[in-house]
């Protein structure tokens, strides 16, 4: 039987994770983003203290738990000013399909670098002209003798300088039927043919995103993750996690925005009292703090479901979860920012770099849109409408 109250195990994880970011802290991802540098130094003492394989088998290094514990890592480092976007790729969708599907060989080679930090995946899906359609991906995978040669494109692939490999979902086609189907490789950044170009992003964000083109990548046979004719049961054994994930990242970033907000109110005085004594700006502060704690409801349940084992209740409930933290973050920050007036909008107070940062949680991975539409038609019973 589940429970709503988090285990002292939980608590203790909370804690420490929330001690190691206030070390860190908003100044310190803001002053490595400006020399255009990633979050090495946070990245690795996590993975020394073991929370970045948190949710990795104990057997290749990790600390034996789910993304339940995954997600409470990221939420902390988020709430403390200092998130890390790769949490969601490397270990979460990266480490739990290989976790899930991968060969002894492939677990013992990639697990315990994903669970200390020591090595990094990237996870590369989207493509120009698929978006949000899995089916449409047009990325091939076809054999030439033993091995696979790989063609294609993506686009928007977190992290692509940092990562050893990416995890690459792309399409073989059945020579029974001529259909395509996906498959997901792992693709060494140094390989030949593997090329990547950085997007021009308006978000100010330690992780870049990248355009990948992929001309005739030769892999081994192992390269392959998984069953060759199983390739949607493990494509969404990586995406329930994400969406997840991304509800940690919205939700920890909304609580950092919200921190701030009532720290402001509770100490700006005009007309000789507080600002926050005045409902106008108590009232919108204590809304945003209910979304964000109802939205950290939906994705530990969402958490609960997919650590137990069941796929269908997870994917649901985790697509919920991501849209209500993308909505409770952007409301959240919007108000923080409002609350401080001018003050939000300076350099000094941090806040109005996450209008744009808030926004990623509702695009991405699946837009708020697509999420309405699959509980409509899943949960709802509605017809499509594409």
């Amino acid at each position: 039987m589940t429970t709503l109250i988090e285990s002292e195990e939980h608590k203790a994880l909370r804690s420490a994770v929330a001690a190691l970011g206030k070390r860190y802290g908003r100044d310190y991802l803001v002053r490595t983003v400006a020399e255009g540098k990633p979050l090495t130094e946070l990245w690795s003492e996590a993975g020394k203290l073991g929370y970045l394989g948190v949710n990795l088998p104990e057997a290749y290094g990790g600390g034996g738990g789910g993304i339940s514990e995954l997600s409470i890592v990221l939420e902390e480092l988020g709430a403390a000013g200092s998130p890390l976007l790769m949490l969601v790729v490397s270990p979460a969708i990266c480490g739990t399909v290989i976790s899930r599907f991968g060969t002894e060989e492939q677990k013992r080679t990639w697990l315990p670098g994903l669970a200390d930090g020591t090595r990094l995946m990237a996870f590369g899906i989207t493509e120009p002209d698929a978006g949000s359609n899995s089916h449409r991906i047009t990325t091939t995978a076809r054999r030439d003798g033993a091995d696979w040669l790989l063609t294609g494109r993506k686009v928007f692939i977190s992290g692509v300088d940092m990562a050893d490999a990416v995890l690459i979902v792309g399409r073989t086609e059945d020579a029974r039927t001529g259909s395509l189907k996906p498959c997901l490789f792992i693709v060494p950044t140094d390989a030949g043919g593997f090329h990547k170009r950085p997007i021009d992003m308006e978000l100010n964000a330690a992780e870049k995103q990248f355009e990948l083109v992929l001309d005739d990548v030769r892999l081994p046979a192992d390269a392959l993750v998984g069953d060759e004719d199983a390739g949607l049961l493990q494509l969404f054994a990586g995406l329930n996690p994400e969406r997840i994930m991304t509800a940690a990242f919205a939700i920890g970033m909304g609580r950092h925005a919200l921190a701030k907000a009532v720290e402001y109110a509770r100490d700006r005085t005009v007309w000789k009292s507080p600002i926050g004594a005045h409902q106008a700006i108590a009232h919108p502060l204590a809304q945003a703090h209910i979304d964000l704690e109802l939205a950290r409801l939906m994705m530990q349940k969402a958490a609960r479901l997919y650590d137990s084992g069941d796929d269908t209740g997870a994917g649901e409930a985790a697509n919920m979860a991501k849209y209500a933290a993308g909505e409770a973050c952007v409301k959240a920050v919007d108000q923080a920012v409002h609350t401080l007036g001018g003050n939000g909008l300076t350099r000094e107070f941090g806040l109005a770099s996450l209008i744009t940062a808030a926004r990623v949680a509702r695009i991405a991975p699946v837009s708020r849109e697509m999420i309405l539409n699959y509980v409509s038609h899943q949960t709802l019973g509605l017809p499509k409408s594409y």
